[in-house]
Order: C-alpha cells, then structure tokens, then sequence
C-alpha cells in the first residue's frame, strides 16, 4: 500500500528521531503525534505488544493516518523483567532517567548474592502498524547486554548509558548512533518489519 503520511505514535523526542532515522528511506511524509497535538493514551496493556497496538490505533483513528507505535523498554533479570512496560514511567513526569538508573542499580545491589549481582538485561521492541482499513500488525525485537555502573556516554536516550549490549566494550550511551541504529531492539524489530513489506 502506497503511504502519503505515517504518524509515529510518539511523543518522546528521542524515541521519535531514532524511528524517523530508520524511516529516512521510505518516500513518504514522517510526523509526530506531537507535531499533530494528538494526546498520548493511557496505556492500559499488560504487554508491550498490547500498548504498541493502542497507540498505534489512537493516533490511526485521530490523524486519519497511518500510524507507527513503538512500546519499548528495559528489562532486567534479576529484577524479575522490571522495569518492562514501565520503563518510562520509572523515571517519572520529569522523564528523569538519572534517577530511573539509580533506582535500578540500587534495587539490584539489593538483589546481590554473596557479593555477588546478576547484571543480565535486555531491551525488547514491539512495532505496531496501524493502516486505515487493515488489521493492525505487530513487529518484534530484542537485544541483550549487561548493565553497568556508573552510566556511561551521554548519546542516545533513557537507559542508554547503563546498557552494554553483548559483544562490544561500548554502552548504547557511547556507541555511535548508526552503529546503534543497525542492531537495537528497535531495529530488530524494524526489519521484521521491512521483511513483511507493509508499505
């Protein structure tokens, strides 16, 4: 189906660029639920799948548009996959992702066996595309790391600066951004995506 516009459900700024970035390629117009003063919905869901799928719809259903969600988060292993869906909400209304970091490395010294932590962690993508008169479909992705302490780089956003993915001596905060755009979550999940040919 050919696209004039596509929403992206979003108004985090760093969350919009990221996905506008992996869009560049496509020929048609790339807008925030922001720019278009539509108001996030509650997220209500239980999964990050559940709440892609709401925000897509909202924005689908208010700009008269086809909508791109993404609901994406931290999840860590010995704190039983917190903070997941609540990732953003962690780090409060201010979107205070130093504290947000804090408040984890401090619940996982809490969590420490013999001295001992299990740094173990992984951020998980789910896409939803929502397009006027279709079922609304879902996209997957994962990647795993360990967290360290203190944060290091101030590039990206969120937990970014606390993720180590596995393999490489560089957080997400350090990496260099098209390097990070090639293998996150967020492109995992954007290349089962591309792989369906939605648009």
């Amino acid at each position: 189906m050919a696209l004039n516009t596509l929403v992206i459900a979003s108004h985090n700024a760093g969350k919009v660029k990221e996905i506008a970035a992996l869009l560049a390629p496509f020929p048609f117009e790339v807008i925030s639920a922001a720019a278009l003063d539509i108001i996030e919905p509650e997220e209500t869901g239980s999964t990050f799948a559940q709440n892609a799928v709401l925000k897509a719809e909202h924005c689908r259903d208010a700009a008269g548009h086809a909508a791109l969600a993404d609901d994406s988060g931290l999840e860590v292993a010995a704190l039983n996959g917190d903070p997941g869906i609540y990732s953003a909400r962690w780090a409060g209304p201010d979107h205070d992702f130093a504290m947000a970091m804090e408040r984890i490395e401090k619940e996982l010294n809490a969590t420490a066996n013999r001295g001992l932590v299990d740094r173990r962690a992984n951020f998980t993508c789910a896409l939803a595309l929502a397009i006027p008169g279709q079922e609304t479909k879902i996209f997957e992705g994962r990647i795993d790391g360990n967290l360290v302490w203190p944060p290091r780089g101030s590039r990206g956003f969120g937990y970014d600066p606390v993720f180590q993915p596995l393999g490489f001596e560089e957080t997400f905060g350090q990496m260099d951004q098209i390097q990070k755009h090639a293998m996150s979550h967020r492109a995992n999940a954007f290349k089962r995506l591309l792989a369906a040919k939605p648009f």
